[in-house]
């Protein structure tokens, strides 16, 4: 017999794209930090693939208004996530994500790629590790709070070309794989009988200690070394979840995501590239750019996401979903290395339970990306990207025993 889908489990069939950020999203945000498999009832396990590709292009503004083209590479990734409960109180889990990341590669003939050939690029890649612990509390254990620690693994590759970058044309940097920690706590209320979840979560920022090696060719102009290997600070942005669902009938889930990133206190601030900055700063050609230097990346504003959702069940192992979404990006101009200021998306999805305990859940999002001015940074607007769109699929594997 095919399992029945019980009201307060309808959560699942719309966590199918739970992931709510992109590459073209705020910041570098990709996985929107879930952590609704903690929230499942009883013992719960997942594994979601997901695939991005967007389409970004746009105009440059260096002396010309020579086309770009798409500079958005595809890129995938997993997520998984088990739970238990040890007890009736407490419970334990662990998920894996890759919370923050991008990937861009200009080509073509603009003034992002040299005289070579070879055009701006720019990939960074996360990877996180959740263990968490949670306590139910209150008459009915309707209340829980969590937490625990978060192991996070960071490394970055950047290549600047092109006339586009001035002074920094034929800038590179490797920035080698650094894994430090921190932390993740928060509090949930469950009412059962009418399928009401709510969960508000912090994650800690943390702080890397990596090192860097640099090339930069032109930095003999000021005679500082054209190579370089030294310490780097990255700090990935601290943040706040707030997960939300609630029954409408016996057959019908609402539910809300909202999240919260302050990219504008992130930095990407490498000694080599910020050195000669400083040099130029100092020099009669360097008007505008402050004595302490230049970041490599930045953002001005803080991101904000929104999505809300549907799930009806259409038969006792069927139900469907419905997304629509809103990210508020952060800030505009924003840097050339991923010039979208956010998006807005519709989302459809399905799942359908197999047997008792194992359901297989798909969907996909159609995005439609903010157009934004990319700058440098030097903050000298240089591109403008109107127009474009991307598109996310996903598939997700679950199991759940009660």
């Amino acid at each position: 017999m095919r399992h029945t889908f019980h009201l307060k489990t309808l959560a699942v069939a719309v966590a199918t794209l739970s992931v709510a950020s992109v590459a073209s999203a705020a910041g570098l945000d990709r996985s929107g930090q879930d952590i609704t498999a903690f929230l499942q009832d009883g013992t719960y396990a997942e594994a979601v693939y997901t695939y991005i590709d967007a389409d970004v292009t746009g105009t440059e503004k260096v002396n010309t208004e020579k086309k770009i083209g798409d500079i958005a590479e595809s890129y995938d990734f997993f997520r998984y996530g088990v739970k238990a409960d040890i007890n009736e109180t407490f419970s334990v889990g662990v998920l894996y994500d890759e919370p923050f990341g991008a990937a861009a590669d200009y080509s073509g003939d603009n003034n992002f790629v040299d005289a070579n050939g070879e055009g701006t690029n720019v990939e960074v890649r996360t990877e996180s590790i959740t263990g968490i612990i949670g306590a139910k509390f209150g008459e009915n254990k309707n209340f829980q709070v969590y937490g625990g620690p978060v192991a996070q693994r960071v490394q970055a590759d950047v290549k600047l070309r092109g006339q586009a970058y001035s002074i920094a044309d034929g800038y590179s940097t490797h920035i080698n794989a650094d894994q430090d920690y921190g932390w993740l706590a928060g509090v949930a209320y469950s009412k059962p009988e009418i399928a009401l979840k709510a969960a508000l979560t912090y994650r800690s920022e943390i702080e890397h200690n990596a090192q860097a090696s640099e090339s930069y060719p032109n930095a003999a102009i000021f005679s500082l070394p054209t190579n370089s290997v030294d310490s780097i600070e990255i700090t990935t942005p601290k943040s706040v979840n707030f997960d939300f669902q609630t029954g409408i009938n016996a057959t019908t889930l609402a539910t809300a995501k909202v999240r919260w990133v302050p990219w504008s206190d992130f930095a990407i601030t490498p000694s080599s590239y910020n050195g000669v900055s400083q040099a130029l700063a100092a020099s009669p050609f360097g008007a505008g750019i402050p004595a302490e230097g230049l970041d490599l990346v930045s953002y001005d504003d803080d991101q904000w996401q929104v999505e809300l959702g549907l799930a009806k069940r259409l038969a006792p192992a069927l139900a469907v979903s419905g997304t629509v979404g809103w990210d508020s990006g952060a800030g505009n101009p924003v840097t050339s290395l991923g010039p979208t200021e956010g998006y807005y998306s519709a989302g459809l999805g399905a799942k359908y339970n197999v047997t008792e305990n194992w359901a297989i859940s798909a969907g996909g999002k159609y995005l439609w990306l903010g157009d934004a001015e990319g700058q440098i940074p030097s903050k000298t607007v240089v591109s403008d990207f109107e127009s474009n769109d991307g598109f996310v699929l996903g598939v997700k594997i679950s199991y759940q025993a009660q």
